[in-house]
This record gives structure tokens, C-alpha cells and sequence, in this order.
């Protein structure tokens, strides 16, 4: 027999040596329980883990020897005969006509053998090209999106590549401004783990360039710095889920489609609550038959209220410092149309603040949304709120609570801002590679809170009264992996006395990988 080759046998060899050795390390002594003792223990039992492993690659490598070994010598026995019959007797050689039928297969079943393993190298290079790796053995997938945006705008805005609101003039004052940037580009990593308790498990973790810029002398525009966007764990069974992590806010699923603003979900601070926050929430999905389910989402979350964030080093929140998180829920029906979703939901969410000087507030929100399939080519989607103190989720234009003076005086007055604001679009697929989008969306604090104090003050450098945005785009994918985009957006948003308007046209192109 021929014998195994080196690699097969330093691996028996390590088998052995781990087999032997685990139990060594199990039966030490231990008059105590420690956390050493502890640490021990857990490494005696992945050691076991690792060998039960081991002894099943071996088993595997054995098996698949033994069946290498066998096909090569059923071709060797072909072989051999063949030759016999070449070189024998007479009566071999009056038998050439059935030797010659019978290396015809031989000879096409080596020439199959040898493009199959040709085929197999090819593709095994490959993989190795294109492969993720991971420190653990599960699959992992890269993706992302390469955005560039070039835009041109018309008046003032709080941010000159993706604005939310319009505002008063700059340095610069209010004259058309022309740019690009690339810092809406996204990168995304996802694993693909085992099985657990029945459940799939998964994770995801999604960052783009929108976290900023660096102190450079020059060019610091064009450096985006990095800001994590998202990343959860995922337990999925089959109508239940668990997620736990940095997840969007989902009881606000929908946003209007547009490339031109991805940093900040568009028509944030125009209708569309929105926030990135630590959270952990469970689903779980009712079959109602008919092509329908009904879904019911719960979970806690950070409480976050909105408050601007200043160095390295993070403070409490207002609603953070009221020791306990934020609450939230959502329920949805959904109906298979045409082979499009149906959906229409409703949620609720509460968060208990403390802004300090025992000034205690209750911020709460109602929210309803929708998806709806109109003919064949139509649909209209959008969301609907109204709430109070609701600044974290961008509600009431980021603006929680206001004060009759110092925030940092105890003797000034304050109250939860009352809001409410929403968003329609309706889209119109001409083809299923091209796409038109219409949307209108606004967000109001109630006058009788912007009012109730002669000059109000807020944790931004100026209290706004309204906010407005429409919105026109067009979206082309001449492939899977390329898209353009063109888009119109107009801004009018309100301060206590004057109001500013503003245009932005936006031209888009990326990729996606």
C-alpha cells in the first residue's frame, strides 16, 4: 500500500499529540474555583472541540484517499490489460479489433479526468481571487457603492453637498455655489455564520466617508472622514427575528429614493423621522393566508434627543440621563399585489428626558407609512407623524425642547417642542431600468411653542419655525452595477421672522460592487 503523504501524516501526528493532551489539561487540579480555573476548563473543552474537528478531517481525507486510491488503480487494471493485450499471444492479437474498443474509453475517460481537474484548478483560482477572508471560517461579502455626486446650488444651506434646510447668508453671502464629492460612498461588509437554536445568524456592518472633515491646510473638503452608519447581529428563524446593534430607526421604514442625499436619509428634517441608533428589537411575522402577513416589531433603543456632540469625549444625552432607554414599537400589514408589496403600518415611540434642574420631559411620537402599488408602473410610498420633544429622531427639525433664556439657569422656563410632519412620493417606472420620482415632504413645531417665549432658545444657534422640500429625480441602471441619476431639490425653510429659500440640482454617477 502506497504510504500517506507527509502533509497526512503531521496531521495524524497533531491529532494524536491534541487527543493526548486534552485530557492531560482536563484533569488538573483545581481546589478551588477561580476564574483561572474557569479559563482553564473553557480551554480544555475548545481543545476538545478542536480535535472532534480534526478527527473529522481526517475521516474526510481518508475517505477521499481511499476513493482516489481505488479509481487509480481501476485505471492502472485498464491500463495494464491493454497493454497485455498489445503485446501477448496470437490469440490477443486476433483479438485487437475489441483491445482497440476497449482503450477508447480508457483513453476518453483519462482525457475527461484530466479537463475536469483542469476546470476544477480554474476555478478554485478563481475563488481565491475573488474570495473575502475572515478570521473565522464563515462567509463574508464586500459590497459598496463608488458615488459621485456633482452639484450646482442656489442660496444659502446648512450643508453644500447634501442640504436638509435653508439658511441666511455666509461669508461668502448667498451667491450659486458649484461642487462635487465623492464622501457618499459606502462600504459594506456582511457575514453569513452558522446555525444557532435553530436560527440563521448573520451580521452587517455599513460606513461611508459623511463623518466629517479633517484639519487640513488644503484640500480638506475633498477627505471625508469615515462614520460608521451601521452594524447589527441578526437572529433569524423562520417568522421570528432578533437584531441587536446600530440599525436604522425602524419605525420609519421608508424613505423617498434619491442618490443625491445617502449621508442623511433624504427629506430628513422635511417629514422623514429618521436616526442611526443602538438598539435591540425583535420581529415576529403572522401568516394570514391570501397572500398576506402581518408583522409586529418591539424593541428598546438608546435615547437619544438630538443634542449637538463637540471633541472625542461623549456626554450624556438628555434622555440618556434619565436612566432608562427609549421604547418603540410598530405594526404592519402586507399584501402580495401583482407580485409587489402592499404595506401599510403604524407606530408609536416614547422617550423620557431629563434636561437637567429636575426639567423633565416626556417626548413621545405617532407615526403611520405606506407603500402602494398603483397600476402596473405606479407607486406611491410616504409616512406621516406627529409628536413632542422627538429632536433625536429628527423631528420638529432636530429641535427637542426650547427655554425662555439660559439653557444653564435654572430660573429659565422650558417646554417639550409638540411637531408634526410627513412626506409623500410617487413614483413612475417607465421601464425597469428607468425610474421618475416626485416628492414633497414638510416639518412644523407648533406656534403656540415657538411663541410661548418672546425669544426663544434652543441648543442650535437659531430656532426654525418650518421646513419645506420638494423634490424631482430621475434614476437610470443601464446595468446591475451602474446607475445614473439626475435630481431638483428646492428648500424654503422659516425662522421666527424671515425665511430662506434655496435650489440645489444634483448629477450622479456610480457603481456598485
Amino acid at each position: 500500500m502506497k504510504p500517506y503523504p507527509f502533509s497526512t501524516r503531521l496531521l495524524r501526528f497533531c491529532v494524536g499529540v491534541l487527543a493526548i493532551a486534552a485530557p492531560a489539561f482536563a484533569q488538573q487540579n483545581a481546589p478551588a474555583p477561580t476564574s483561572a480555573d474557569q479559563s482553564l476548563a473553557d480551554s480544555v473543552r475548545e481543545l476538545r472541540e478542536q480535535v472532534q474537528e480534526l478527527r473529522g478531517v481526517v475521516a474526510e481525507m481518508k475517505s477521499e484517499s481511499a476513493q482516489y486510491r481505488a479509481q487509480s488503480d481501476e485505471l492502472r487494471k485498464e491500463l495494464d490489460n491493454m497493454r497485455a493485450a498489445q503485446g501477448g499471444s496470437a490469440p490477443a492479437a486476433a483479438a485487437s479489433s475489441e483491445v482497440a474498443n476497449t482503450s477508447r474509453p480508457v483513453t476518453t475517460r483519462v482525457a475527461a479526468l484530466e479537463e475536469t481537474t483542469q476546470l476544477l484548478e480554474s476555478e478554485i483560482r478563481g475563488q481565491y481571487q475573488t474570495k473575502v477572508e475572515s478570521a473565522s471560517k464563515y462567509r463574508v461579502r464586500l459590497s459598496g457603492l463608488v458615488l459621485l455626486n456633482m452639484f450646482h446650488n442656489r442660496g444659502s444651506v446648512d450643508n453644500l453637498d447634501f442640504p436638509t434646510y435653508a439658511n441666511a447668508g455666509t461669508f461668502y453671502g448667498s451667491r450659486p455655489a458649484f461642487g462635487a464629492t465623492l464622501r457618499q460612498s459606502e462600504i459594506g461588509f456582511e457575514v453569513f455564520g452558522p446555525e444557532w437554536a435553530g436560527a440563521k445568524t448573520s451580521g452587517e456592518v455599513q460606513v461611508d466617508f459623511g463623518g466629517g472633515f479633517p484639519s487640513a491646510a488644503f484640500d480638506g473638503v475633498s477627505t471625508g472622514l469615515v462614520r460608521l452608519r451601521t452594524a447589527s447581529a441578526h437572529l433569524d428563524w423562520t417568522n421570528t427575528s432578533l437584531v441587536a446593534g446600530q440599525d436604522s430607526l425602524f419605525i420609519s421604514p421608508n424613505s423617498p429614493t434619491s442618490f443625491a442625499s445617502l449621508a442623511i436619509p433624504s427629506f430628513g428634517y422635511s417629514g422623514n423621522l429618521w436616526s442611526w441608533t443602538p438598539q435591540i428589537r425583535v420581529e415576529h411575522r403572522f401568516a394570514l393566508g391570501g397572500n398576506q402577513h402581518f408583522t409586529l416589531q418591539g424593541g428598546i433603543l438608546d435615547n437619544l434627543t438630538g443634542e449637538p456632540s463637540y471633541g472625542t469625549r461623549r456626554q450624556p444625552q438628555a434622555g440618556e440621563i434619565s436612566g432608562q432607554p427609549a421604547y418603540a414599537a410598530r405594526t404592519s400589514w402586507t399584501r402580495t399585489v401583482q407580485g409587489r408589496d402592499l404595506t401599510i403600518g403604524a407606530s408609536g415611540y416614547y422617550s423620557r428626558q431629563n434636561w437637567g434642574f429636575d426639567w423633565d420631559v416626556d417626548g413621545w411620537a405617532a407615526a403611520a407609512d405606506w407603500r402602494i402599488p398603483i397600476a402596473s408602473r405606479f407607486e406611491l410610498s410616504g409616512e406621516f407623524y406627529r409628536g413632542r420633544a422627538v429632536g433625536g429622531l429628527g423631528g420638529a427639525i432636530g429641535q427637542s425642547i426650547l427655554f425662555s433664556g439660559n439653557p444653564a439657569d435654572p430660573a429659565s422656563d422650558f417646554r417639550g417642542v409638540n411637531s408634526a410632519g410627513g412626506w409623500s412620493q410617487l413614483k413612475f417606472m417607465a421601464t425597469p431600468r428607468l425610474e421618475f420620482n416626485g416628492v414633497f415632504g414638510a416639518d412644523r413645531p407648533f406656534a403656540a411653542d415657538l411663541r410661548a417665549y418672546a425669544s426663544p432658545v434652543g441648543y442650535y444657534p437659531w430656532v426654525l419655525t418650518a421646513n419645506r422640500s420638494a423634490m424631482m429625480n430621475f434614476v437610470f441602471r443601464p446595468r446591475s452595477d451602474l446607475l445614473f441619476s439626475g435630481e431638483y431639490r428646492h428648500l424654503r425653510t422659516s425662522q421666527p421672522v424671515p425665511y430662506y429659500s434655496a435650489d440645489q440640482i444634483n448629477v450622479v454617477m456610480g457603481v456598485l460592487f
